[in-house]
């Protein structure tokens, strides 16, 4: 598991492991069951606290995302990822209307919005 941490980002570490395990699992390259690095050695690999790791993976099994089990590990949960998906589609359908009230209010076109848009997802 390839994970990028940048200091310089205004998120959160621990919100950056999540983002992107949350990622890995939407796009199938993690399933369900695939165990996850123990807390310890992904710390060690990406250099941070434990701590740091610990709170993410609790963020991750509060969402559903994973299970841990003590002395075994944290793995993929079996949770439906459609219906994890479809929260995720949700959420961004009511950011996308709250954006598209905001560009009519400042006559923004949609032509700018899309152009937009565009630059913002190519960065990421």
């Amino acid at each position: 598991m390839n994970l990028i941490i940048s200091n310089s980002s205004g998120q959160p570490i621990y919100e950056q492991i999540c983002s992107q395990i949350k990622a890995l699992i939407l796009s199938g390259e993690l399933n369900e069951g695939d165990a996850l690095p123990s807390m310890r050695l992904l710390a060690r690999e990406l250099r941070i606290s434990v701590i740091t790791t610990k709170r993410a993976y609790e963020e991750l099994e509060r969402e559903g995302f994973i299970t841990s089990v003590p002395g075994k590990g944290s793995y993929v949960a079996r949770k439906n990822i459609d219906f994890i998906r479809e929260e995720y589609l949700r959420k961004i359908e009511a950011m996308m209307q709250e954006m598209a009230e905001m560009a009519a209010g400042c006559g923004l076109s949609l032509e700018d919005l899309q152009q937009m848009l565009a630059l913002i997802y190519e960065e990421e």
